[in-house]
């Protein structure tokens, strides 16, 4: 596995599969280990382990390595970050602290609240991408593996849209010979990846790999290819909230979001050009599962605001505050208060560990390109150009397991049920 950025998210994830291994813990939140996946009717009582349905790699078998602009092994960018207890980690340092970053690939104009001194020096960004493949080849050299799987952990970089360089892919690898501005780090990583044939995904809301030229070369080399920001938190809630008011037919009029973190994204998104960019992925969300243009009367005059404010005391236990203003029978308005008090580095994890599982099994199922069945674990899902996302959890999550039932030749499942009343 080939993490960019081994901060909060990451360290939390290595440190919770070396504490699995050892028996200390328990892999809560991780469809790939706890999920079951119902085979055909429901009166045949098939209901297997999904990891016992696909051939999913053991997590005896996955090896960490990875790139970040601070030197810091993962024993103590664990204990930085502070997610996890000191006690926890401690159980697992030996493991930790043989992981060290490699220098990585860092501009501060895409991130403009950090700086490091772990950073590649390269004269183009060609350069860099080729410094970035060097050190995959090595890696895996080092470990004689058969595989990899690379996932963007790193800090949300600054907004940016599709631009001509992003096109084709002889524009963009011209773009990496001359510095081209509108190709950030991310891409780099992106490009080294899948030209290597490697998965790729992105968990950060910046443009990266969803672009025409990287979604060919993904086509070409055959890589799977997915993204991007993690649902997490808030945006989690809005996914199973929203559903069920459209379910119901009850209109919106309002939904203020507001959130309060302190870690190192915390800090990063108070930059306004990066806020910029995660403001688009929270936003684009209610949108796509309303439909007001189907539903005019019910959410046409939504009023949607989200709001991310830096408060270093709270560190990585973010609070998000949800004010949902609701109507129903006969226009009668009502109100409905969340607040979440999350770990987003907690849930975040286990989305690292299903996508990589899920990355890699659909590199060996020859499965290339953009892989929408893995939306159930973004809020900006990437699809295909001519499609509208698709964001109600639910339906992410029966298209999922419909594309499992569907490569072990099961019958898809539609819910229907009529054949139980014939």
């Amino acid at each position: 596995m080939l993490l960019v950025g081994l901060g909060a998210v990451s360290t939390t994830f290595i440190a919770g599969v070396q504490a699995i291994r050892k028996g200390l813990a328990r892999p809560i939140g991780a469809l790939t280990q706890m999920g079951t996946i119902r085979l055909g009717k429901r009166t045949e009582g098939r209901s297997p382990l999904i990891k016992d349905l696909v051939p999913l790699a053991s997590l005896d078998d996955i090896v960490f390595g990875g790139w970040d602009i601070f030197e810091d092994d993962c024993y103590e960018a664990a204990c930085t970050a502070g997610v996890l207890d000191r006690s926890l980690l401690d159980q697992v340092k030996p493991e930790l602290e043989a992981i060290r970053p490699w220098p990585a690939v860092f501009d501060r104009r895409y991130v403009k609240r950090l700086d490091g001194p772990n950073v590649k020096q390269g004269r183009t960004k060609r350069e860099l991408a080729e410094q970035v493949v060097a050190d995959i080849r090595r890696f895996k050299a080092d470990h004689r593996l058969d595989r990899l799987v690379m996932i963007w952990c790193g800090s949300t970089e600054i907004f940016l849209r599709p631009g001509p360089v992003h096109q084709t892919l002889a524009a963009f690898e011209e773009g990496l010979r001359r510095n081209d501005p509108d190709i950030a780090p991310s891409m780099v990583y992106a490009y080294a990846a899948l030209a290597m044939g490697i998965p790729y995904a992105n968990g950060a809301p910046n443009l990266s790999a969803d672009v025409p030229a990287l979604e060919e070369l993904a086509q070409r080399t055959g890589s799977p290819l997915a993204g991007k920001d993690f649902k997490t938190g808030q945006t989690l809630l809005k996914t199973i909230l929203a559903p069920g008011f459209k379910a119901r037919m009850l209109g919106l009029s309002g939904w203020f979001s507001t959130n309060i973190l302190g870690n190192r994204d915390g800090e990063v998104l108070d930059d306004p050009d990066s806020f910029k960019t995660k403001e688009e992925s929270k936003l684009g969300v209610l949108e796509w599962i309303l439909q007001p243009h189907l539903y005019p009367e019910l959410y046409g005059q939504l009023y949607h605001k989200v709001r991310i404010n830096y408060y270093p005391p709270r560190g990585d236990n973010k609070e998000g505050w949800d004010n949902i203003d609701i109507f129903g029978w006969l226009g009668y308005p009502m109100q409905i208060k969340v607040d979440f008090l999350c770990r987003d580095s907690i849930l975040a994890a286990p989305i690292v560990l299903d996508l990589a599982l899920f990355l890699d099994m659909a590199g060996r199922a020859g499965m290339r390109g953009i892989q929408e069945w893995l939306s159930f674990y973004f809020k900006s899902p990437i699809h295909a150009p001519e499609l509208y996302p698709e964001h109600d959890l639910f339906i992410q999550l029966m298209k999922l397991k419909n594309t499992l039932r569907h490569l072990r030749g099961e019958e898809v499942i539609t819910h229907l049920g009529m054949e139980y009343y014939d």
